[in-house]
């Protein structure tokens, strides 16, 4: 059975490095753009035969120097620490978590905006961090903890939102093949046809206080690695429930991950946009019944960014009118057609999207073909939604610039990295960025090697082998809490009736 798969996020084995010095006599003279005939080559898989490194320097804008030269001494700040101090921000609640504009708050990032972009990246990353994508694993693709113990886990804490319900989707479908990793691992022990996809959390009262709303967050998690998705460029759309406009159109595989059950699962005997309405209509009548301002805050990366859109759209359409709704995306690929963008704005939907120049996957589905066809009545071709805030990886003195890195240009970390270091565009990476920059090799290698950090150094001890006390080397058994049990889920939803949430500690309504 397929599983679908996280690499959290890519690990070393995967990753796609390619060389960009030019050792030719030619020098490093400029290479052509890719042609529409590399396009139909793509189409027809004779993807082998692309000039990769030449392709991906002109599409992604990296002209990166192939001069060896050391660069100069990088100087690493190891004492101060490594969060900014956290501001109220209920003056800004309209602009930021509201049906205010963010595109004022973009060039140059206001510092708030920023602090929260990054709050929003770390509960996504939480959904990597937290999978077991370990194939020996009783309990590979299910969480590796509790919903009530994740946060804390994960040192999270500081952000003060607690999580009320996980998300799981089906794994019986017919999915393309970058979105499942291949069967070769003995059946699962909790369920093969459901995987772990993210959750739902809500701010404590101290959080709500700094941003003067209840802010429910969705946090979806990716799962594919950037090479990849070069392999299928050109996606199937489909009309999207519940639209008005019978044009608005999303791509197959996306929603089908979105919306398909499976009757033999207890985890996903609805689907995940099942599961997240009904929650999301739970809470927001919870808070609202007491008189609270609230907002939903939809946030995922790569496949996780794309989860969100959809979510957000369902959102729209089954929330009272009023509740703020919004998308952070980072890394995420275009989902649907111009209607469906069209939708999402008529229903006052905000969405942010992070994307890197160097980063291929927020140029799929549709690489090159619809590059210049956006226009009206090409319902087949797909287009981005909302405001972007874009990156440059050559920005930061950090990041090695003498290879191109496709999974570390798409992970996760490298984006909060580069976030953490924008002021405004073509300014540079900001002096006074303080996130520590070795997560970015937590799980890639794109740190420059000066700096001493290991690439890939997020590993269990040991490989998560334990020693028992016979002195054989096993796979630890999980605290009770951490085995996924769908009856746990549901007894805590009805425990909550009575007017608190599932989650404990300082969630209350008030």
């Amino acid at each position: 059975m397929n599983k679908i798969s996280s690499s959290a996020l890519f690990p070393s084995s995967t990753s796609t490095m390619i060389n960009t010095e030019d050792n030719s006599s030619h020098g490093s003279a400029a290479v052509d753009p890719p042609t529409l005939q590399h396009e139909v080559e793509i189409q027809d898989r004779s993807f082998p035969a692309i000039n990769l490194p030449s392709a991906l320097s002109n599409l992604l804008q990296i002209r990166l120097p192939s001069s060896k030269n050391p660069s100069s001494a990088l100087i690493v700040d190891k004492q101060t620490p490594a969060e900014s101090p956290l501001d109220n921000i209920s003056f800004l609640r309209t602009a930021i978590h509201g049906s205010g504009d963010w595109s004022q708050f973009l060039n140059p990032l206001h510092p708030s905006l920023r602090r929260e972009i990054l709050k929003y990246g770390e509960l996504a990353q939480a959904t990597y961090d937290a999978f077991d994508n370990n194939p020996e694993s009783k309990y590979h693709g299910s969480s590796l903890f509790g919903r009530h113990r994740l946060l804390p886990l994960l040192c999270l804490t500081r952000h003060d939102y607690s999580i009320t319900k996980y998300l799981y989707a089906t794994s019986q479908l017919d999915l393309p093949h970058w979105l499942v990793r291949p069967a070769d691992r003995a059946k699962s022990h909790w369920c093969d046809e459901s995987n772990w996809m993210g959750f739902v959390a809500v701010s404590g009262n101290a959080e709500t206080d700094r941003l003067g709303c209840r802010d429910i967050v969705v946090a979806w998690r990716g799962t594919v690695a950037a090479a990849e998705w070069l392999k299928d460029l050109q996606g199937q759309l489909e009309p999207f429930p519940g639209a008005d406009d019978p044009d608005v159109r999303v791509e197959h595989g996306f929603h089908s991950l979105y919306t398909s059950r499976s009757q033999i699962s207890r985890f996903t005997a609805s689907s995940a946009s099942e599961q997240l309405t009904a929650e999301l209509q739970r809470l927001v009548n919870l808070y609202k019944h007491s008189g609270e301002e609230v907002s939903v805050t939809i946030t995922g990366h790569s496949l996780g960014g794309a989860l969100a859109l959809l979510s957000a759209a369902d959102a729209a359409l089954s929330l009272p009118a009023g509740v703020p709704v919004g998308v952070i995306s980072f890394g995420a690929p275009r989902v649907g057609n111009e209607a469906f963008g069209e939708m999402l704005k008529k229903n006052r939907v905000k969405v942010l999207r992070v994307a890197t120049k160097q980063d291929v996957v927020p140029k799929v589905p549709g690489l090159l073909f619809n590059e210049d066809r956006k226009m009206k009545g090409w319902e087949g071709v797909y287009v981005h939604v909302g405001d972007e805030l874009e990156l440059d990886a050559k920005d930061s003195p950090y990041l090695k610039r003498e290879v191109i890195d496709v999974a570390g240009f798409h992970g996760l970390e490298t984006y909060l990295h580069l976030v953490d270091g924008f002021e405004r565009a073509g300014a540079g990476f900001r002096a006074t960025a303080r996130r520590d920059a070795a997560l970015v090799n937590k799980s890639g290698a794109l740190l420059k090697e000066e700096l001493g950090i290991p690439a890939n150094w997020h590993q269990p001890a040991n490989k998560g082998l334990v020693k028992n006390k016979f002195g054989r080397w096993v796979h630890p058994k999980r605290d009770s809490e951490d085995i996924p049990s769908p009856f746990v889920e549901k007894r805590d939803v009805v425990d909550s009736a009575a007017g608190v949430p599932a989650a404990s500690g300082g969630t209350g309504v008030r």
